[in-house]
C-alpha cells in the first residue's frame, strides 16, 4: 500500500559532474571486469519466469548480458519482445500486458519484471494495472518520482508541461503497488537524478544504493548480485 504523502519538493536532476561521469563507462567496464568475484556463490535460480525491460532508446540487446547471467543461474528469462523502447509508456503497458497474459498462462505463474531506467516505469505500471500478472519488480536507475524534468534527457521532451506530468506521476504513485519492490539506484547516475530513482511511496520497497553510472547499471556485477540475491529471497 502506498503512503499518503505530499508531492515531493526540492527534487533535482543529476548534477553536471554526474552527467559528465557517464563518459567514464569504459573505465567502469574495466572495473566491472575486476569485480566479477561478487558473482561467486550467487544462489541458483528456481526456474521462475523473468522478463527484462530495456531503457529509453535502447533495445533488448542492452539486456543480453544480464539475461545470459540469469539464465546461467537457472531462471526462465525473456526480453520484453517489443524492440527498442520508444518511451510510449501507456501504449507499451497495454501491448506488454497482452503478451504477459499469454506467458503467465503458459508458465502457470506470474512474472518477475526487471526494468532498466524507463523500462522500470513500464514494469511498474504493468504491475499496477495488472497485478495478477506480476510476482515481483526490480528496477535499476528508474525515474519513479517527478518525470522527465529531473533527468538529463529533459530537453528531448521540450514543449511538454513538466509540472502537469509531475502531478500525474505523483497521483499514479499514490495508488500503490502490491508486489515486492527492489529499487536499485546510484548517486553517480548521470541520466536519472538519484532523488527521483527511489521509491518513497510503498512501504515494502527496498531502496538499494550502488556505485555505478546509469549506463553501467545493467552490466555491473554488484547489481547482478543484488538481483540474484533478491530473486532467491536472500535480501
Amino acid at each position: 500500500m502506498a503512503r499518503d504523502i505530499p508531492l515531493p519538493k526540492d527534487l533535482k536532476p543529476p548534477s553536471r559532474r554526474a552527467q559528465l561521469g557517464e563518459l567514464a563507462l569504459p573505465l567502469d567496464l574495466l572495473r566491472y571486469g575486476l569485480s566479477g568475484y561478487h558473482l561467486i556463490g550467487a544462489p541458483r535460480g528456481d526456474g521462475r519466469p523473468v522478463v527484462l525491460f530495456p531503457g529509453y532508446g535502447a533495445s533488448e540487446l542492452s539486456m543480453r548480458p544480464l539475461e545470459a547471467y540469469l539464465r546461467h543461474l537457472g531462471y526462465h528469462v525473456r526480453d520484453w519482445g517489443m524492440g527498442r523502447n520508444q518511451g510510449r509508456v501507456v501504449a507499451d503497458v497495454e501491448r506488454f500486458a497482452a503478451q504477459a497474459a499469454e506467458w503467465a498462462k503458459v508458465d502457470d505463474a506470474p512474472l518477475t519484471l526487471i526494468g532498466w531506467s524507463l523500462g522500470g516505469v513500464i514494469a511498474r505500471e504493468t504491475a499496477r494495472a495488472y497485478p495478477n500478472l506480476v510476482r515481483e519488480i526490480i528496477t535499476m536507475g528508474t525515474p519513479i518520482i517527478g518525470g522527465p524534468k529531473y533527468t538529463a534527457l529533459a530537453q528531448r521532451f521540450a514543449g511538454r508541461d513538466f509540472d502537469a506530468i509531475e502531478r500525474e506521476i505523483h497521483a499514479r504513485n499514490l495508488k500503490g503497488l502490491s508486489q515486492p519492490l527492489t529499487v536499485i539506484y546510484s548517486d553517480r547516475d548521470g541520466i536519472v537524478g538519484p532523488d527521483i530513482a527511489v521509491d518513497i511511496y510503498n512501504d515494502q520497497a527496498r531502496n538499494i544504493k550502488v556505485d555505478s553510472t546509469h549506463l553501467g547499471l545493467g552490466i555491473n556485477p554488484k547489481v547482478w548480485r543484488i538481483v540474484a540475491d533478491t530473486l532467491a529471497g536472500k535480501i
